[in-house]
């Protein structure tokens, strides 16, 4: 079908916040080129996008995904974890190496996806990996009808607006970004409990990156659990990671996404952290999240 029959009107609207807008007037699974350079440029513009309403199968939410980049594979899983298979999800086959099941979801006692139900703490997706994820794409299928929030930071502002001594404090170091734990703190498959941080295993990634489409600076914090700086004595270390959190993840600096089944979120994973709140474990929440390929921070 050619791009001028599946064309529709496509409306941004800022979210009023320091980050985020919804996309409005497009039907992710029928999406053409045009409408998808729209979206492409409102994505650089406000770091997160909304999308309510979508109704998706995962080969419709790859392809979509994919207009990105290349896209990802799953993450490990945390150490023990054994996945039940879910009869009413139907995950295509060719979907399984791509699609990651965020869920808090049992059947006999199994769960069917990563995360469970508790808060996730501040992070960016797998940036103890040499070249983290560049996008993430998340689309909930059920949600619970409160909690499990997700909250952003905007990266751009936290840097711009760090007083200038601490830039300058900041400017030329590197940060080795933890790669025991994920985002729940679960320890991962085949690592073992971090005691020292200055021996802590993981990809290292200078603290300000420049976004290689904007060329904007922007903070890249990673985790903060086990962080380190390297070259820097421990305690000096936690001090001025400290500080750095604190005031990335001021509320000025920050927006929450309340879910509705059928949201399609898209971030950019090079200049935000994100959060999830904790919610009640006899409730479900299924997402399926895809993530597009990167490259090495600089």
């Amino acid at each position: 079908m050619s791009d001028s029959m599946v064309r529709s009107e496509v409306r941004v609207v800022p979210t009023g916040a320091a980050l985020g807008a919804d996309v409005a007037g497009v039907d992710i699974a029928r999406c053409g080129d045009s409408e998808f350079a729209e979206i492409e440029h409102a994505w650089q513009n406000h770091l997160v996008l909304r999308l309510r309403g979508q109704r998706l199968d995962d080969l419709q939410l790859m392809r979509f995904s994919a207009r990105f980049g290349l896209l990802d594979r799953v993450p490990v899983r945390a150490a023990g974890t054994v996945m039940a298979h879910d009869p009413r999800l139907d995950i295509a086959p060719e979907a399984s190496e791509y699609v990651t099941v965020i869920s808090n979801a049992k059947i006999d006692g199994k769960a069917i996806g990563a995360l469970g139900n508790s808060e996730a703490q501040w992070h960016t997706d797998m940036s103890y990996n040499e070249q983290p994820p560049t996008a993430s794409v998340l689309y909930a299928i059920e949600v619970p009808k409160s909690g499990g929030n997700t909250s952003f930071a905007n990266m751009y502002l936290a840097y711009e607006t760090l007083p200038a001594d601490v830039r300058a404090r900041i400017d030329g170091k590197f940060c080795i970004h933890d790669a025991s734990r994920n985002s729940a703190g679960e320890l991962r498959r085949g690592f073992d409990e971090v005691t020292d941080v200055s021996k802590v295993v993981g990809a290292q990634h200078p603290i300000v990156r420049t976004h290689p489409v904007t060329r904007r600076k922007a903070l890249f914090l990673g985790r903060r659990r086990n962080a380190y700086i390297a070259g820097l004595e421990v305690v000096e270390s936690e001090a001025l990671l400290d500080a750095l959190w604190a005031h990335a993840t001021q509320p000025s600096l920050t927006w929450t996404q309340v879910w509705k089944a059928g949201d399609l979120l898209i971030w950019d994973n090079r200049c935000t952290l994100h959060r999830r709140d904790e919610f009640p474990d006899n409730v479900s929440r299924i997402m399926h999240r895809t993530q597009i390929c990167g490259d090495t921070p600089f």
